[in-house]
């Protein structure tokens, strides 16, 4: 007797019927809910997503870098100088305070805007990268986004699908999940629709799928029961919510930098402001404010305190690049990785190759025959029209081929229909599909059509190497027959006779080794090689569950030989990498003659080259293969726990790999590969999910050109950096020159006391203009065009290492000696005589170090290449930053109301002119360098 419903808890629909349930729920179990009334549950009901922490109020996000340790310290000088003004008889407008305020305040809205474009970029990314799911509507099988899931949703489900939802089990075959996501079970839970006696655990209810679960093996047919937080995963999404992520490595990294030049310049302003002190001691607070002042503006202006948010949206732009390229990275710290890959493991079919298998072959007990126009186009659309392609000879479409073909449909999930524009549209795995479609183009559906129903399956695994269906045949009195597909000598093992015409024929030695023959040398034509073999069942055995023991005693039907033809850009991508110093290996589960030819032909490995096999793989220990992993560029018939083992044998020997994939079996060797890089076409929503890149191509061309660009992100990281520390060292060393060399510049008032080279408020302005237009266009810089002709960049490799220190020390100070070499001129004393006051003499030093660091931003451009020959077209940026610091500076030497805030006076043309002539020089003299460096011979 059925439990009746009263009985049932409210949320447990294991304990439910399933047709009850799809009642329940109002769906009708073979054609879905129709589409209005899914579009109207899920305005009702709302997305199936999970809740994430709301993002923080814009007034939040606005006053978020307040919180800095230099944010503060510019507050506390503001309000110092306010409170100084106050105590002076707050005579006039408080120039001081205003100024610092208005910095602070800029310096805010720049960080604000940067981290929501960095935010804009990571929204942008999730809508790219969204979940799929297939679902059964108005009778119709469509792959609609996981977010429109509602309750009632008819979920169909195949191996490699993520499950999008929580749902009842209305059929299962051979279905099987991973629940660790959910409930921590590390093995297979075999799942069937049968309804539960009684309540159990969440990781008992066998006849229930859940939300952020994978499908392993086998398929099934569910009724969606909880959607978005009404799912178990909803209950952990709100723990899940409150935990912080780990910084990535590049975050580690920019922190550390940080920190340590936070330190280096307080300690750098302590002393200089102690040696200000020591020279003129200041006689009261009035005198002690502008050297407070002055230290604060020199730790400020040390230290690139944007560079944080700078990275984030550099990586972020890097991020939208490779978007435009069809590569979807899911980590923004993944940008900068790829610029270290050494290795990039590759999978064959649909990377290397175009992912369109096609039938080529057909051997049966009579001979070989050739096919053509068998084949399926991009997304499963097979070639139109079909007077293109040309059918079997006359005679050749025999009784064993009939039988063959339809056969291995029987052995088939794939489906197919014509379109409205009357394209073959296919779904399913691409060698099944290409079978149903070879079967319906080449008539031979009359033998396998509705006169067979299936009613039992063991699924295939990478482990089995063959599927085998159990099915009706109607017009033989409802006998029973299994149908077995597979790799050829596994299928082989399990046969005993085969057909030859309408007859059975014992096996013998001979025989057997002349069936291998045939197989060796479909594979070693580049044809993937499946054999078809069956056997009639009993009534006992098919009344039975289906066991693997069915498998045995088959007859051989035949061989099939199908194609998968290699991508035209794959040898030009493989070709690009190995200038670039990266390996490209192949790792697949395919045979090995056909793994070498495709491999062959792409220039991955030269003619002669040896395949590693998985059987060899799994006879060495972990030291082994390592050194085999050095030297072997195939692997071929690897199971999926050797995947792992070949990433973390490539990882031993120190390089940092790329590795693609797109099957659930690949998903451990994603996770733990350097960079994980899913199929977006062909790839299972598992692998997605475990990768940190996505190719929304399936094109190995794609991913090098993902790794170009990582290198490019790299290169502008450290451009932006040289940039930013050079200038501003330039401005602590003008600075702390200035008071130690105040006796040779004439830099001196009446009575000894010391005069300034520069003012607290001109620091924090040169700053300003520093760290926003021109470091943010740096990062924009197009990608070097010999940037794949350098080896990888070591995985230890540092932002700011030895050869850009001496750079940032150089052009430091180069601009220094330019700045106090323009002061010196326009006072009377010192080394140069000049006639200016010494308002003027500071004007024309605080608009050459302004001038210099915008030329400086070119000469930063790159180190060994002129700046001058990209042109202006290059970067459109760059120069719109430069034109607008020269606007800028323009102004607050012109304008009266900033000469007041800034202690600027109007320079004439010509004093103009001398600024700019100095303050060229940082752009020739590193001319001059990279010239003697071209020209220096290499050692």
């Amino acid at each position: 007797m059925p439990v009746q419903p009263a009985t049932f808890p409210a949320d447990d629909h294991s304990l439910q019927e399933a047709a009850d349930v799809a009642r329940r729920q109002g769906c009708d179990t073979s054609q879905g809910l129709g589409t209005t009334e899914a579009a109207r549950r899920l305005a009702a009901d709302g997305p199936n997503q999970l809740h994430r922490a709301a993002p923080p109020a814009p007034w939040r996000r606005l006053l978020a870098p307040l919180a800095e340790p230099l944010s503060l310290l510019l507050a506390g000088a503001a309000a110092l100088s306010l409170g100084v003004w106050w105590l002076q008889g707050a005579a006039g407008a408080p120039i001081d305070s205003v100024v610092i305020t208005a910095v602070l305040l800029l310096n805010t809205g720049i960080g604000a805007w940067q981290q929501a474009r960095a935010d804009q970029a990571v929204t942008a990314l999730a809508r790219l990268s969204a979940a799929q799911a297939s679902v059964r509507r108005g009778g119709q099988l469509l792959r609609v986004p996981a977010a429109s899931l509602v309750r009632g949703d008819l979920l169909v489900l195949a191996e490699g699908d993520a499950v999008a939802a929580d749902a009842r089990l209305l059929r299962a075959s051979s279905l099987g999940l991973l629940e660790a996501a959910l409930t921590g079970e590390s093995t297979v839970v075999a799942k069937r629709s049968a309804t539960l006696p009684a309540a159990q655990a969440l990781a008992d209810r066998s006849n229930m799928v859940w939300q952020g679960t994978a499908v392993v093996q086998g398929h099934g047919l569910a009724v969606v029961t909880a959607t978005g937080m009404g799912t178990a995963m909803g209950a952990i999404a709100r723990l899940l919510a409150e935990t912080t992520p780990p910084p990535t490595p590049l975050q580690v990294e920019v922190a550390r930098l940080g920190r340590w030049l936070g330190w280096a310049a307080l300690a750098v302003a302590a002393v200089v402001v102690a040696a200000v002190a020591a020279v003129a001691p200041p006689a009261g607070l009035a005198d002690a404010l502008p050297l407070l002042l002055l230290g604060v503006s020199l730790a400020v202006a040390a230290v690139p305190e944007g560079l944080a948010a700078i990275v984030t949206v550099l990586l972020a732009l890097g991020v939208q690049r490779m978007a435009g390229h069809r590569a979807v990275v899911r980590q923004l710290a993944a940008v900068e990785t790829l610029g270290c890959a050494s290795v990039i493991a590759t999978d064959k079919t649909g990377t290397l190759t175009r992912g369109e298998m096609t039938l080529l072959r057909l051997a049966t007990a009579s001979g070989a025959a050739r096919c053509s126009g068998t084949g399926y186009g991009p997304g499963g659309q097979v070639l139109l029209p079909d007077a293109h392609d040309q059918p079997l000879p006359t005679g050749v479409l025999t009784d064993e081929v009939t039988a063959l073909l339809g056969c291995a449909v029987l052995a088939c999930n794939a489906s197919v229909h014509r379109s409205a524009a009357g394209t073959w549209l296919a779904q399913g795995d691409p060698t099944e599909a290409a079978l149903v479609v070879a079967d319906a183009k080449l008539g031979a559906r009359r033998w396998p059509a509705q006169r067979h129903s299936r009613f039992g399956e063991l699924a295939f695994s990478a482990e089995r190497q063959r599927m085998a269906t159990l099915v009706h045949d109607h017009q033989r009195a409802d006998a029973a027959m299994l149908v077995c597909k597979g790799a050829p000598a596994v299928v082989l093992a399990r046969c005993s006779h085969r057909w030859v015409g309408a007859a059975l024929q014992p096996l013998d030695d001979a025989i057997r080794d002349q069936l291998l023959a045939e197989a060796a040398t479909l594979s070693g034509q580049a044809l993937r090689t499946l054999a078809v073999a069956t056997r009639d069942l009993t009534a006992a055995e098919a009344a039975a569950p289906p066991t693997d023991a069915l498998e045995q005693g088959l007859a051989w039907r035949g061989l099939l030989g199908l194609m998968d033809p290699p991508r035209p850009e794959a040898a030009a991508a493989i070709a690009q990498a190995q200038q670039a110093g990266i390996r490209v290996v192949m790792i697949t589960g395919d045979h090995p003659a056909t793994a070498l030819r495709i491999a062959t032909d792409l220039g991955l490995v030269p003619p002669g080259a040896a395949a590693l096999t998985g059987p060899q793989i799994g006879a060495m220990d972990d030291a082994a293969l390592a050194a085999a992993s050095a030297g072997t560029g195939v692997y071929a018939r690897v199971a999926p726990a050797q995947k792992l083992r070949l990433v973390q044998a490539l990882q031993a020997g120190g390089a940092v790999v790329a590795m693609t994939g797109d099957g659930v079996n690949d998903a451990p060797a994603l996770r733990a590969a350097d960079i994980g890089v899913a199929m977006g076409l062909a790839g299972t929503e598992v692998s997605r999910q475990a990768a940190r890149m996505v190719l929304a191509d399936d094109n190995l061309a794609t991913l090098v050109h993902a790794v170009r660009e990582g290198r490019g992100v790299f290169d502008n990281l450290r451009k932006t950096l040289h940039y930013l520390l050079s200038s501003n060292l330039g401005e602590v060393l003008v600075v702390l020159g200035g008071v130690l060399g105040a006796g040779l510049l004439g830099l001196g008032a009446p009575g000894g006391a010391l005069v300034l080279p520069l003012l607290a408020t001109q620091v924090l302005w040169i700053n300003l203009i520093t760290d926003s237009g021109p470091a943010l266009a740096l990062g924009v810089e197009p990608v070097d065009p010999a940037v794949m002709q350098r080896p990888p960049r070591p995985r230890q490799a540092r932002l700011l290492d030895a050869p850009l220190a001496w750079a940032v020390l150089r052009g430091g100070g180069l601009m220094a000696a330019l700045t106090l070499l323009a002061l010196d001129a326009c006072l009377p004393g010192g080394l140069i005589a000049g006639s200016g006051s010494i308002d003027l003499a500071r004007t024309a030093a605080f608009t050459t170090l302004v001038l210099s660091q915008l030329f400086n931003a070119l000469a930063c451009r790159s180190a060994t290449a002129s700046a001058l020959q990209a042109g202006f077209s290059h970067n459109r940026w760059l120069w719109a930053s430069l034109a607008l610091g020269v606007l800028l500076q323009v102004a607050v030497v012109h304008l009266p109301w900033l000469n007041q805030a800034f202690g600027t006076v109007p320079m004439a043309p010509a004093q103009w002119a001398l600024c700019g002539a100095l303050a060229s020089g940082t752009l020739w003299g590193s001319e001059l360098r990279k010239w003697w460096g071209r020209r220096r011979p290499q050692g």
